[in-house]
């Protein structure tokens, strides 16, 4: 059986959880050796009571930050904390399909060079203005990055932790992951998921940064893949 840990980033989203909660061990019970990394990114609602009440159900390990720290720090923290190299990364809200998680992980364990595959979400129920900033901020970085990824906020990912460990940390860097790998000269690839409608809550991880801080985190990036140019294959 496959072994993967999936990374769950949580920020106030206690009205989410128990259904999502729910879904998930649906998909992964039976089909995957698994564990869940749940990083509570200092919420303030109930979200961390109930992590605890499905803890044992669920086999989640639960690092609890105190203070909000941002999506990528929570991605960070809780991939490094994982026991296992697969790791799976998705939201807590209940956009991402967890049903994606088999359609993403097929792909990525019957072909042994991928070291990342990632979702596209093509009919995104999002507001109109988070459509337009993430398509402009996607434009923009594949246009001095050259990743050839489409969607790279789209959190549902697999891919190889101990790529991932060698990225030098930075604010920002859970969108730039697919140039990342490439930087690394990593075989990367990318199919089309599911986008669900939001019933609770709304992203509390920002808009307009996807453009701003998108185009200071690019220069960093960059520097990153020229000083990999020359490197041989991992």
């Amino acid at each position: 059986m496959k072994k993967i840990s999936v990374v769950v980033p949580i920020y106030n989203e206690y009205q989410n959880l128990e259904k999502f909660f729910n879904n998930i061990y649906n998909i992964l019970n039976g089909n995957f050796e698994y564990e869940i990394v749940a990083v509570n990114d200092g919420s303030t609602d109930n979200s961390l009571k109930l992590l605890y009440k499905f803890k044992n159900k669920l086999q989640i390990s639960i690092i609890n930050k105190v203070k909000n720290e941002g999506q990528s720090a929570a991605f960070y923290d809780g991939v490094k904390y994982a026991k296992f190299d697969n790791i799976v990364t998705i939201d807590s809200d209940n956009q991402n399909d967890p049903k994606d998680i088999i359609k993403i992980s097929k792909l990525y364990f019957s072909d042994g060079n991928y070291t990342l595959v990632g979702g596209i979400r093509k009919k995104r129920n999002d507001s109109i203005m988070k459509k337009i900033s993430s398509n402009l901020a996607n434009k923009i970085r594949n246009f001095f990055l050259k990743d050839n990824c489409p969607d790279t906020g789209c959190s549902l990912k697999i891919f190889n932790k101990k790529i991932f460990i060698l990225f030098e940390y930075f604010d920002g860097m859970h969108r730039f992951i697919p140039a990342l790998f490439k930087a690394y000269k990593q075989k990367t690839v990318f199919v089309e998921v599911n986008h669900l409608h939001r019933e609770f809550g709304y992203s509390k991880y920002g808009t307009f940064d996807r453009i701003v801080n998108g185009i200071i985190n690019i220069y960093k990036v960059k520097k990153i893949i020229k000083k990999n140019e020359k490197l041989p294959l991992l």
